[in-house]
């Protein structure tokens, strides 16, 4: 997925942005960058590949040649960024966390235009290249970005560090989130609300879907008000948000628990204990054993120092390695148990089932898997938050096949909770994985741990619907 961090500050920022973006590393693991502007030095810039390292340790030595009150961080899990742009507009940086579909299209829309792309070092198009080219085609800041959010099919969330301050730009139907900090000196935009508490930031408040406002070390001007629809990306509360982040001022971890607890006040499988799958799913199993009024016990731990979150990995092999390796059980508190595992999602089930095998090797009597989201149905269109190319790689969509003889057909009735062929696509999954029983947690209820209206949050990969953001910009500038 990835996400940013940007400073701008009456003193120097390299610290807040050295330690901000570091605090949105669980967001990627592929490339990070840091550009600062100060008005002798200029733009000062680095990109690093962290497939291998982690941000710190890359950035830490090269600390003392960022200059300046302004700058901005990304992890990336796409292309190498920041770009840094001369234009009519002036000299500017930029990074984003987008998921561009249609990036060829465009692509060979500015190539027609003598329009030419540079950014080429990772062998293929750089989006936030195309980005740039796209803002470089406005007369102004705003017109540039709304240029992009007409021409784009995904979703592009921005911040552009001028020479004046930093712009930032929230995707048109705000799948991905950006929230604005202050603190004594000055002001940050992120993408993780985590990033600010050990920084003195406080949350001043979201930028609005499709906002676009200008922060400078004295203020936030809103350049462009927000659009009239939202469509805020669930997964976040699910899995992507770090347990402390705040999503339109909802808490990701409270979301877990109250979560886990209506699935345990629902369920009356008899159980010893629940554990939860580290990290993600340790807030929905402390949740579910509130509920369920089974005691909560640590009987899988993490290893961290090393291993990377799995679902990185572009070759499947290595992601069951990591996946295998990073966990380990605790077979003091397992053996001849009956155990109900919390976990996050199930996406191809390859994990889960390499996990069900070593927790029944550890002793395990039963292994009931409660998972705090909906069956993945439908592959994400918006937001990169799987390696995934097709959506024939869900476990789900396999199973419909299967059942169906294309993986396409009767997508309404598998993912509608409580119909028959959604009974028995879980039964099938369960079957497959070797778990005792499964459950999912039920969208209503997801969308209830929330606290949003339905029609604010994205539940696209859980049920199909949503908004297309390309469309919702043109329906609402027609004169466009």
């Amino acid at each position: 997925m990835g996400g940013f961090f940007g400073a701008i500050s009456k003193r120097p920022c390299v610290n807040d942005l050295f330690y901000g973006t570091d605090y949105h590393s669980h967001l990627g693991t592929k490339r990070a960058g840091m550009v600062t502007f100060d008005p002798t030095a200029g733009f000062n810039r680095t990109i690093h590949s962290i497939e291998r390292d982690y941000f710190r340790s890359k950035f830490e030595d090269e600390l003392n040649r960022f200059v300046g009150n302004q700058g901005l961080g990304v992890i990336s899990d796409t292309d190498p960024q920041p770009i840094i742009i001369n234009s009519h507009l002036g000299r500017y940086a930029v990074v984003t966390v987008a998921k561009i579909n249609n990036l060829r299209e465009i692509a060979d829309e500015l190539l027609t235009q003598k329009m030419h792309l540079s950014e080429l070092s990772a062998n293929k198009i750089n989006q936030t290249e195309v980005v740039s080219l796209l803002i470089n085609m406005g007369t102004t800041f705003v017109e540039g970005i709304n240029l992009v959010y007409k021409k784009i099919k995904g979703s592009c969330s921005m911040l552009i560090l001028t020479e004046n301050g930093i712009i930032a730009a929230r995707d048109y139907l705000g799948r991905t989130p950006i929230v604005i900090g202050k603190n004594e000196y000055g002001y940050a935009a992120a993408s993780e609300s985590s990033s600010f508490p050990n920084l003195d930031y406080k949350i001043l408040r979201d930028v609005g879907p499709g906002e676009i406002v200008r922060l400078t070390a004295d203020g936030v001007e809103q350049l462009q008000a927000p659009a009239k629809r939202m469509q805020l990306c669930s997964f976040l509360w699910v899995y992507y948000g770090f347990p402390v982040s705040e999503y339109e001022g909802v808490n990701a971890e409270l979301v877990r628990e109250v979560g886990g607890k209506m699935l345990g006040q629902e369920d009356h499988t008899e159980a010893d204990c629940v554990c939860g799958v580290p990290d993600s799913g340790v807030g929905f199993a402390l949740g579910y054993s509130d509920g369920r009024g089974i005691p909560y016990q640590r009987g899988v731990l993490k290893y961290t120092p090393t291993w990377p979150r799995s679902f990185t990995p572009g070759d499947q092999s290595r992601r069951s390695l990591v996946a295998k390796m990073k966990l380990i059980p605790n077979q003091a508190i397992l053996k001849n148990k009956r155990v109900v595992f919390c976990d996050d999602s199930i996406v191809r089930g390859t994990q889960l089932r390499d996990n069900v095998r070593t927790f029944f090797d550890s002793g395990v009597k039963e292994v009931h898997a409660r998972i705090s989201c909906p069956p993945l149905v439908y592959g994400c269109p918006y937001i990169g938050f799987t390696s995934s190319k097709s959506d024939l790689e869900l476990i789900t969509r396999q199973i419909i096949k299967d059942f169906e003889g294309r993986d396409d057909a009767k997508l309404n009735l598998y993912s509608t909770t409580g119909t028959q062929e959604y009974q028995n696509m879980v039964k099938e999954i369960a079957r497959r994985l070797n778990l005792t029983t499964l459950q999912f947690c039920k969208i209503e209820h997801l969308i209830e741990s929330i606290g949003l209206p339905k029609c604010k949050v994205c539940t696209h990969c859980f049920d199909g619907s949503g908004y297309d953001p390309d469309v919702a910009y043109r329906e609402d500038h027609p004169e466009k």
